[in-house]
């Protein structure tokens, strides 16, 4: 078991969302970079969707209640046990009453800005609409549908005896998988349903500049600030159905790109979508941070999903030969 010390605002647990809901009115939730917490519980042995902690918000600490193995994935943040340094995308194991700590995520080195916290068998909380990921809007799921707070009690879902892949680490898919435009971080596109229905001018300007990420983002939504985009002729609609990734352009012409605790349903015209092989980078992009657009093609999108997958395949493999080294051992 694992106590909260200190937490800073939204922190929540998550996996990887609450798929199949949509036609119940019921946003999909999740964790905001699904490739670090897939790989953070492979580190594990556990399933890929297991329930982790999502930090987004530093300084975090807890401490261990009894020996516990753990992972680290995500920000590099600066994480100590004890005091003593600790090797981030890692597995580690805490001794019982040993106090973890979660800084700053480093300025300088990979801009991330999510950490997430690994237990052996995923975070012990009740399923709801099969997902333990926290819905905090509906106040459902996760730990009693809300933000984590200081003197939370947190239990892993088993025991981790067996587990054996502590001291093995994973390069970051920032790495493995980088994708940068004009020394920008970027993310893939593909055009939506009103994409012709905006000026040529407008529409080379998505592609052509860099877009700030405002303060007024969330894991609702990212509101972004460029150049506005323009439509051909004023643009009304109803609402109908959305999904995380897709870009969303209000009356003021600042595109708002729809993220894990996205509403089902919206009224603004649909500019493109994120192809879903890179809402990892777009989550683990910083507040203040600038990105820009890339566009792509459908097969294209395949493509990186398996490209993604891969990545999480040969992570796999490795976790695997490392517990069946020590294993020998």
């Amino acid at each position: 078991m694992i106590e909260i010390l200190s937490v800073g605002a939204l922190t929540t647990i998550q996996d990887r969302g609450r798929q199949g809901c949509l036609r119940w009115g019921v946003g999909t939730a999740g964790a905001m970079d699904g490739v670090a917490l897939a790989a953070g519980n492979l580190l594990l042995g556990n399933d890929e969707d297991s329930a982790a902690v999502e930090v987004q918000v530093f300084p975090f600490k807890v401490r261990f209640d009894g020996d516990c193995a753990f992972a680290l994935t995500g920000a590099d943040c600066d994480a100590r046990l004890d005091g003593l340094p600790l090797l981030p995308w890692c597995a580690h194991r805490a001794r019982a009453g040993q106090t973890l700590h979660l800084g700053t995520p480093k300025p300088g080195t990979r801009r991330t800005s999510r950490a997430y916290l690994c237990l052996p068998g995923g975070v012990d909380v009740p399923q709801v609409l099969h997902s333990r990921s926290t819905q905090l809007r509906g106040a459902f799921g996760g730990l009693q549908g809300r933000a984590l707070q200081r003197g939370d009690t947190l239990r892993p879902a088993t025991p981790d005896a067996t587990i054996a892949a502590t001291g093995l680490g994973l390069m970051p898919p920032e790495l493995a998988l980088p994708l940068v435009q004009d020394g920008c971080a970027a993310v893939r596109v593909l055009p939506a349903a009103e994409y012709d229905c905006y000026t040529p001018q407008s529409r080379a300007a998505f592609w052509q500049q860099e877009w700030k990420i405002t303060p007024q983002s969330d894991r609702y939504g990212y509101r972004l600030a460029g150049e506005a985009l323009q439509p051909v002729a004023p643009l009304e609609m109803r609402s109908h159905g959305i999904v995380p990734g897709v870009i969303q352009v209000p009356p003021d012409g600042q595109p708002i790109v729809q993220m894990r605790d996205a509403q089902p349903t919206g009224g603004y015209p649909k500019f493109g979508a994120v192809i879903e092989a890179d809402l990892w980078r777009l989550g683990q992009a910083p507040i203040g941070s600038r990105i820009r657009f890339v566009k792509t093609s459908w097969d294209e999108a395949l493509d990186a999903i398996g490209h993604v997958r891969a990545w999480l395949d040969d992570a796999a493999r490795q976790v695997a030969l490392h517990r069946n080294t020590k294993g020998a051992a």
